[in-house]
């Protein structure tokens, strides 16, 4: 049963925190702070894509990348031993934070671990909610984050991350990305993806 004050609460907080954010986004003529804007698209997201999705994912959705500027990418070597332990690091850095803002909006224990379970992705493929999680997290780059990234980087290495990204998807997620208006650009590198992890399957 949702616990709409509670819940509302655990949003505002999670949004207050993130408005520590010094990175910004141009919206609508308006800066917003860059991870307070990511956690309104995958809630958003996560309510298109599953609306009958219970609290707890709910909550790991808004809170996804809580915190994230407060460890930069930069603090761990540049290649790809340095990016794996910066995404681990990260995932305990959001599900620290995230504990102790639900705890002080007083979620039950059961409820918070929950949450916890999700932000490290345990059990993707086989946990259905990681699962959801992890379709929602893709959808919301393709569609707000992929073309800014296929502007910096070749055509090649936008093609061999979109197909990690592809393989972490499921078959009703995969469909979902094909409605998303993209650019003509982003059509033809995600179908190189799609044709290669078609013919590796």
């Amino acid at each position: 049963m949702l616990d709409n004050d509670r819940f509302e609460k655990a949003i505002t907080t999670f949004d207050a925190y993130n408005l520590n954010d010094p990175h910004q986004e141009m919206v609508n003529g308006k800066l917003v702070s860059k991870e307070v804007l990511y956690a309104q698209r995958m809630s958003q997201r996560l309510h298109d894509f599953y609306p009958a999705a219970p609290e707890y994912l709910r909550l790991a959705a808004h809170c996804q990348h809580i915190g994230r500027w407060e460890i930069p990418r930069e603090s761990y070597s540049m290649d790809k031993k340095g990016y794996l332990q910066w995404r681990n690091v990260l995932k305990t850095h959001h599900a620290k934070l995230a504990e102790q803002i639900l705890v002080s909006c007083r979620y039950d224990q059961s409820t918070i671990d929950k949450v916890k379970f999700l932000l490290v992705k345990k059990e993707l493929y086989s946990n259905p909610d990681t699962q959801v999680l992890e379709d929602v997290i893709c959808l919301v780059f393709i569609e707000y984050y992929l073309e800014d990234f296929a502007e910096k980087h070749e055509p090649q290495k936008v093609v061999d991350i979109l197909q990690k990204t592809l393989k972490k998807m499921s078959g009703r997620a995969i469909e979902e990305a094909g409605k998303i208006p993209v650019s003509e650009r982003i059509k033809l590198l995600l179908h190189e993806a799609l044709k290669a992890r078609t013919s590796a399957a």
